[in-house]
């Protein structure tokens, strides 16, 4: 390898061809990543260099994004904020994974991850949504939910666990409840993680053929692309009926799961003032190919 180096070094001195020059430097540059922890480790797995070089320069990155994170819950912290998260999105969209690159190296004392199970029966019989409003952030907290109070808005009316008297109710109720919990301090961010039929099916095949992943399928999973369609309804009922100026959907194309978890994580840094913020060497500006605010007339990603 000493030998490479100097072979490149050689050639670098007598290149006159400021571009030859620029390749050279690159070259360089990735030959030594390779030579790192990560990089040989990532070779001894067969993996292609391409693809190495991809997931070192993804975990470099989620790296700074993550040092960031810990500066924002220490302002949301010492400034006695609540920032409340809401992960929705079809099954295998990769909101799980999301929530848990966010998450990764923040205070455990200082966030909540919020997942509820199916509700009991004497849950069924008290006001929907009181048993969320029990989670909802401290101050000083950040909640992240995964999944949230929208199951009444797609899946219990596509898998038949509520009556339409039920999802009338809760849509008109939705909007004027995220108003009150806004007007009252809390940080509100809602994400919609987008991904195509394929990518759906190709993740389920997956899920299904790797053992340490056969816990995430469920039986509603299993129904979920033949209830592609009508699943597709009631989301954009959703969108129509709850994106509003002060409670924004945002879409987050999750087709690719690195890129999406590095770019929602962009957003929401993008949206707290933090201290220390405008010091950061890391771009904080979330790629508009990939996070986007809901549009009536333009959002057809997922169908």
């Amino acid at each position: 390898m000493k030998t490479l180096f100097e072979d490149l070094f050689f050639l670098k001195e007598r290149i006159q061809d400021p571009q030859m020059k620029e390749r050279l430097e690159s070259l360089q540059s990735k030959i030594r990543k390779l030579r790192t922890k990560e990089g040989v480790k990532g070779l001894l797995q067969h993996k292609k260099i391409a693809k190495v070089l991809r997931d070192m320069a993804y975990e470099d990155e989620l790296k700074k994004l993550q040092i960031e994170l810990i500066k924002m819950q220490n302002w949301i912290y010492e400034n006695k904020k609540r920032l409340m998260i809401i992960y929705e999105g079809r099954d295998a969209a990769g909101k799980g994974g999301a929530i848990k690159r966010f998450i990764m190296y923040l205070n455990p004392r200082k966030y909540r991850v919020v997942a509820l199970p199916a509700p009991s029966d004497i849950e069924k019989g008290q006001f929907y949504f009181q048993r969320y409003f029990q989670n909802l952030p401290n101050p000083g907290e950040i909640a992240f939910f995964d999944r949230s109070w929208y199951n009444r808005a797609i899946v219990e009316p596509v898998f038949g666990f509520c009556s339409e008297d039920q999802y009338e109710r809760f849509m008109k109720e939705v909007p004027e409840i995220e108003h009150a919990l806004i007007d009252d301090g809390i940080i509100l961010i809602k994400f919609w993680f987008s991904i195509s039929k394929d990518t759906q099916q190709r993740r389920f095949d997956e899920r299904e053929h790797n053992p340490l992943k056969q816990w995430k399928l469920s039986p509603v999973d299993k129904q979920a692309q033949k209830m592609w369609d009508k699943i597709t309804h009631y989301k954009d009922e959703m969108f129509s009926r709850t994106h509003n100026s002060y409670s924004p959907w945002i879409i987050v194309d999750s087709n690719d799961k690195k890129l999406a978890r590095l770019e929602s994580i962009r957003y929401v840094l993008s949206l707290i003032p933090y201290e220390g913020k405008e010091n950061t060497k890391v771009n904080l500006h979330p790629d508009p190919d990939v996070v986007q605010r809901y549009h009536r007339k333009s959002f057809k990603r997922d169908i």
